[in-house]
C-alpha cells in the first residue's frame, strides 16, 4: 500500500471518528430535548442511514487498496476542497442549531424554528452538506464506483428521511410559517416579483 493510500485510510478514520463524536453530540442533544417534552419520531430506515455511512467509509477504503485506485492530484484537491466546504457547512448546521441539532427525527418545531445561518436560504442544508461529502470522499482516492453507487443509494435514503421528517415538520404551523417557502435544498438565485395586470 502506498503512502496516499496509506493517507487516505486514515482520512476515512479520521471520518469515522468525527461522526463517532457526532453521535455524542447527537445523544445529549436527545436528553435535553426529551427532558423538555420533545419526542423522537419512530423511523424505520434509521438503521440503513447509519449502515450507510459506514458502508461508504468501508467501501472507499476497500476500493482504493483492492483495486489499486490512482491518486490523481487535481482531482484530490478539488474534492478535498468540496469536502471541507460540505463539513464546514455540516458543523455551521451544528453550531447554528444548537440544541436542536441530532441525527434522529425530533418533534422539536414547538421549541422554536432555526431560521438564521444557512437556514435563511434552504430548508435543509446539513443533507446537501452530507450528500456532497459522500461524493466527494471517495473521489479524493478516486474512488468512482463508490462514489456513484453511495450516490444512487444515498438519494433513496435521503427520500425516505424527508418523508418523515418534513411529515412532521411541515404540519408545525410556526414551522410552515418561517420555513415553507423555502426551497429545500438549492437557493433561490433571483427573487420573482409577481406581475401588476
Amino acid at each position: 500500500m502506498d503512502i496516499s493510500a496509506r493517507g487516505y485510510i486514515l482520512l476515512l478514520l479520521i471520518v469515522g471518528l468525527l461522526r463517532l463524536a457526532e453521535i455524542r453530540v447527537s445523544k445529549r442533544n436527545q436528553r435535553r430535548l426529551a427532558a423538555k417534552g420533545v419526542a423522537k419520531i419512530p423511523e424505520p430506515n434509521f438503521r440503513w442511514m447509519v449502515l450507510f455511512h459506514i458502508g461508504i467509509l468501508i467501501s472507499a477504503g476497500v476500493e482504493v487498496i483492492a483495486f489499486r485506485r490512482p491518486f490523481i492530484p487535481v482531482l484530490a484537491l478539488l474534492m478535498g476542497l468540496l469536502f471541507v466546504a460540505a463539513n464546514s457547512l455540516r458543523w455551521w448546521v451544528i453550531h447554528v442549531m444548537s440544541e436542536y441539532w441530532n441525527i434522529q427525527v425530533m418533534a422539536s418545531a414547538e421549541l422554536g424554528v432555526v431560521v438564521d445561518g444557512p437556514f435563511r436560504w434552504i430548508r435543509h442544508p446539513n443533507y446537501v452538506a452530507v450528500f456532497t461529502e459522500m461524493i466527494a470522499l471517495p473521489l479524493i482516492h478516486a474512488a468512482w464506483f463508490t462514489a456513484l453507487t453511495g450516490a444512487v443509494i444515498h438519494i433513496e435514503i435521503l427520500s425516505q428521511r424527508l418523508r418523515v421528517e418534513e411529515s412532521v415538520l411541515l404540519s408545525n404551523p410556526r414551522y410552515m410559517a418561517a420555513m415553507g417557502s423555502k426551497p429545500r435544498f438549492l437557493p433561490k438565485l433571483f427573487r420573482t416579483t409577481a406581475k401588476s395586470s
